[in-house]
């Protein structure tokens, strides 16, 4: 009979070693959507201003981010900073700057976009009431924001864990480099372990990203309105 190949899921350490190597996967996109939530968000608020210098500031970061593929960017952190200044950055660290800086501005966009959402006359009826603008925004304008943003958040989120596979090219070690090894390391001895390997690392980002998106579902269905 034909060796099937998954076999080699399940010998030694295989498996451990791809669920280390998703953790890897998921604190690197976990930590750079923290850093995001928070930069995205003074980046949005600042997007709504009316000060042409940082409106201006603000769009050339997001068109350039949005502009330059992530896969560029973590080339530029990880070769260029060393080529051209001598900075040694390892590839966790560049992957986390780039991850970061990407998140910032996916989510300053949804800040701005979600702000803007917000009708006017929401802000003048809280004016009217004799509320001062940052209360304002802090009753009124923040808490229908929050309500719009969060499922947009959540869905930016499994976009980062699922990009995070970049990294592979930076030498981080996640469960796509794990899952390469182990195919490497039994390339003779089962050949179709490919196959089986590779639907592993499928399945586990499904297993990740899929609890994520249904919250995302739900959250947008429930708020929706």
């Amino acid at each position: 009979m034909q060796d099937m190949g998954v076999r080699v899921l399940f010998e030694g350490a295989n498996g451990v070693r791809l669920l280390k190597g998703l953790w890897t996967a998921l604190r690197i996109s976990l930590l750079s959507m923290a850093f995001s939530f928070v930069l995205g968000t003074l980046l949005g608020c600042a997007m709504t201003l009316k000060n042409p210098v940082v409106k201006a500031a603000a769009k050339i970061y997001l068109e350039f981010i949005r502009i330059m593929p992530q896969l560029v960017l973590l080339f530029l952190a990880y070769f260029g900073m060393t080529k051209a200044f001598g900075i040694q950055l390892s590839g966790y660290a560049s992957a986390l700057i780039v991850f970061t800086m990407w998140g910032t501005a996916e989510m300053g966009d949804l800040v701005r976009g979600v702000l803007i959402s917000i009708p006017k006359h929401q802000y003048l009826s809280g004016l009217a009431l004799g509320l001062s603008p940052w209360r304002v925004y802090l009753h009124i304008i923040f808490p229908q924001s929050a309500r719009r943003l969060i499922p947009l958040a959540i869905n930016l989120s499994t976009r980062m864990i699922k990009t995070t596979s970049l990294v592979v090219l930076i030498g981080v070690v996640e469960v796509l480099k794990v899952g390469q090894q182990i195919i490497e390391a039994n390339r003779y001895a089962a050949p179709s372990g490919a196959l089986w390997v590779y639907g592993a690392v499928f399945l586990l980002y499904f297993i990740a990203c899929y609890p994520i998106s249904s919250l995302a579902r739900l959250l947008e269905n429930k708020w929706k309105g």
